[in-house]
């Protein structure tokens, strides 16, 4: 039995122990390459590992939407920009390097139903899913539930212990209020900000 086999056969088993899918895939393409056009051996391994790389970045991005429940047909492929007037046009390019996010800086947008809006929320949150960052897209009547989930379990870790707006919406969830109420402690909350 030839060492070539066994060779394999351990490589295989190593890659598939130390978690590198990508280069068990193509690691005899890429050696095939590198032979055919005598490249050094960390030419190999550099090749091997970009690979390994951009297959790990592909699945995280993947599972980063997947988590998000952001609808997959709300992109910025699929929204007209020219419906955006000029000052909104500049200020979505500013948005989508995501530094509101690391500033900690909340997005609020206002218009007419039917403008947009969610639509355009959707897609800055894809292109910042593209970037490598968590986004959540949710409901409003589901996050007043997590929110008053939250006043029930005022020791637990969430973020809505230091968020003034959830703590607003938690408070308002605790009591009852007729119809008329509600709205005028809602309008207090988007005021708060």
């Amino acid at each position: 039995m030839s060492a070539a086999p066994q060779i394999r056969t351990a490589l295989l088993e190593n890659l598939k122990t130390l978690h590198l899918p990508a280069m068990r895939d193509c690691f005899e393409q890429a050696a095939q390459h590198a032979e055919k056009e005598t490249l050094s051996y960390e030419q190999y391994l550099l090749e091997l590992s970009e690979r390994e790389c951009e297959s790990r970045r592909h699945n995280r991005i993947a599972a980063l939407l997947r988590e998000s429940g952001l609808p997959r047909e709300k992109t910025m492929a699929n929204f007209d920009l020219k419906r955006l007037p000029v000052k909104a046009g500049r200020q979505l390019k500013a948005l989508v390097d995501g530094g509101f996010l690391d500033r900690k800086e909340n997005l609020l947008l206002f218009g007419n139903p039917g403008a947009g809006k969610s639509h355009l929320l959707c897609a800055l949150a894809h292109e910042l899913i593209a970037q490598g960052r968590r986004m959540k897209y949710t409901s409003c009547a589901l996050m007043v539930r997590i929110v008053s989930q939250e006043s029930l379990y005022p020791d637990s870790r969430r973020p809505a212990r230091n968020n003034p707006v959830l703590q607003q919406l938690a408070f308002a969830g605790k009591r009852k209020h007729t119809a008329r109420q509600s709205r005028l402690q809602l309008r207090r909350v988007h005021e708060f900000d």
